[in-house]
């Protein structure tokens, strides 16, 4: 009789690459998604900046920077690349400083409260944007609820020019992005041990201290995750402006929609897009930079 073979492990197909390979292996339908999806049409727009436009030959097949120096060396697109910064800012500094409060109110109630002013907060979501900015503009119209009832008060003889006005945007777009504040400080209070606070008022921090050098240092993290989206969605919104500003103000959202379709100079509205890109990445990266380093700082 013959002696069994002994049972030797065949040895492993995956190798050391093989392991090394195994995590971009798993993320290949996700990289595929978002390379479809989004780098690609980036490429495409960006490509198409490069060409140019004639009245009667459409996008001809030249490659050139013209669109740029025409957009750095025309005052108009200045105006327009400016009001969208100084808006996304204000709305941005306003969501931050009632969005922040109003989450760590939220934050301390007691249940069933919390989670139904949750509800309430957070209820503007699931209402499309273009209703919700349609509301705003019966609201604050020249025969809308705000101004019939300043004037009703006796506090305005005129009414307010909230249409068609800077104003009326940024209040619009402030009413629109505020959950996305919320939802932000509101992870980051999530992390907060009340047991904290309570230690600091046991050791004669007044409430100022408590709120100065024990909460915002560590909701800081999500008062800034919170701006940059704020200010992203702010910088490229394109339907509360379009409504609210009307065809007078203009951003570049509304500018870059123009350019495709009323003149249909495509290369010079991809550019528009390129640059308000470009923007939004270097003014959310250089903030990120400046408020990580320093805010320890400022709040120790």
């Amino acid at each position: 009789m013959s002696a069994a073979a002994p049972n030797v492990a065949a040895p492993s197909v995956a190798g050391p690459s093989g392991g090394r390979l195994r995590p971009y292996a798993l993320n290949a339908p996700a990289l595929a998604v978002v390379g479809t999806l989004i780098v690609v049409p980036l490429v495409m727009t960006l490509v198409l900046s490069l060409h140019s436009f004639g009245t009667y030959t459409g996008v001809t097949d030249d490659v050139s920077l013209a669109n740029y120096v025409e957009i750095v060396g025309d005052p108009y697109f200045h105006e327009i690349f400016l009001r969208t910064l100084r808006i996304s800012a204000l709305v941005t500094l306003i969501a931050a400083a009632i969005g922040a409060p109003e989450a760590y109110i939220l934050h301390r109630m007691a249940r069933p409260w919390r989670g139904i002013f949750l509800l309430v907060m957070l209820g503007p979501l699931l209402i499309s944007v273009v209703a919700r900015t349609l509301g705003w503009a019966l609201l604050l119209g020249s025969t809308g609820v705000v101004n019939q009832g300043l004037m009703a008060l006796g506090l305005i003889s005129a009414p307010l020019r909230l249409m068609h006005s800077e104003t009326g945007v940024v209040i619009a777009l402030v009413h629109v992005l505020m959950p996305f504040m919320i939802v932000a400080v509101w992870a980051s209070l999530a992390r907060l041990d009340p047991q904290v606070e309570n230690a600091a008022a046991s050791l004669g921090a007044g409430p100022f201290t408590v709120v100065r050098r024990v909460v915002l240092p560590q909701i800081a993290p999500g008062v800034l995750s919170g701006s940059i989206i704020v200010f992203a969605l702010a910088a490229s919104a394109f339907a509360t402006p379009a409504i609210i500003g009307g065809r007078r103000l203009k951003v570049a959202a509304t500018l870059a929609y123009d350019e495709f379709l009323s003149t249909m100079n495509w290369p010079l509205g991809a550019a528009i897009a390129v640059l308000l890109l470009l923007a939004n990445i270097v003014i959310i990266v250089g903030c990120n930079r400046i408020v990580e380093r320093r805010y320890a700082e400022v709040f120790r």
